[in-house]
């Protein structure tokens, strides 16, 4: 795993919907999101995924428009409601691949329209990648946060049209989409965010102009930070000079807190490969669920 810069519309797949036509399209909608494991990511660590099912919810694939693009995303929830409370889910560098839309899944079955779109499908399809050098040179790093809040913004009004509540989202990412969720917890409509392992601290860029460190003070939304003490991409000095940057800034800022693992490593959340931890893991989502319950996400 990176230790530096972690850097459409259809129905659910039901049974008895399997024509030939659709089937074509729920594949090339599977490539376009790199549903499967992402072969950078590698290796797979099959006997440990997390496998949740469908059933009782409606789930699968669907696109919005953001200027003129087609934003394809994984969205899954209770099968028949409405005015859900909704969680935007952000993809580690790989994607959103089976293991994202397993969190999605993860959070149907909890009572969320959880949604979770492909950030960088505008730059390309991240499953194409076998190397994760080339996945960050060619593909991660010509994604503009910009571009980004704008998807998510998307993705919100989406999921306000389609059985979501607009005034209860919440915002979770992992990897690069920790770091993302911090940047969306000071831009967007949500009323908390779960950040894990995302970097703190960084160059800016054109593409890139701020860091979470430097957008805490005015943080817009509670976030609470869940990171591995053994993660050697992100120190714990940065972990504390974000702390510094929270407890002088807005509100939310101030009410936003950390939790470290002891010797969980960077990625621990992640089931499907070697840095999994479980008992970190665990705690870590139902910490998440708490935090949304306290800030009125549910």
């Amino acid at each position: 795993m990176l230790n530096r810069d972690h850097q459409l519309d259809t129905e659910a797949l039901l049974p008895g919907r399997s024509t030939e036509a659709g089937a074509t399209r729920r594949t090339a909608l599977q490539a376009a999101l790199g549903l499967g494991y992402a072969a950078a990511a590698a290796p797979v660590m099959a006997q440990t995924a997390i496998a949740t099912s469908a059933e009782g919810l409606v789930a699968g694939q669907v696109s919005y428009e953001v200027d003129g693009f087609k934003v394809p995303a994984y969205r899954a929830a209770p099968a028949g409601k409405t005015g859900l409370p909704v969680v935007l889910v952000i993809q580690e560098i790989f994607g959103v691949h089976e293991y994202i839309a397993d969190v999605c899944r993860r959070f149907a079955k909890a009572g969320y329209l959880a949604i979770a779109p492909d950030l960088y499908a505008r730059q390309g399809n991240a499953a194409s990648y076998t190397e994760v050098s080339k996945l960050m040179a060619e593909l991660v790093s010509k994604v503009p946060d910009g571009q980004v809040m704008g998807d998510l913004d998307g993705a919100v009004k989406w999921a306000a049209a389609n059985g979501g509540d607009a005034a209860r989202v919440g915002v979770t990412g992992f990897c690069w989409g920790g770091r993302i969720t911090w940047l969306y917890a000071a831009h967007g409509p949500v009323k908390a965010g779960v950040a894990w392992y995302g970097r703190l601290v960084g160059q800016p860029t054109d593409l890139t102009p701020k860091h979470p460190v430097e957008i805490a003070p005015i943080l817009k939304a509670p976030v609470l930070g869940l990171y591995g003490e053994k993660d050697t991409g992100i120190p714990l000095d940065t972990v504390d000079k974000m702390k510094s940057a929270l407890a002088s800034g807005s509100a939310a800022a101030k009410v936003s807190e950390f939790v470290v693992y002891p010797d969980a490593p960077h990625a621990f959340h992640a089931d499907y490969r070697p840095s999994y931890r479980k008992e970190a893991a665990e705690d870590g989502y139902k910490r998440a669920l708490a935090w949304f319950k306290t800030h009125g996400v549910v």
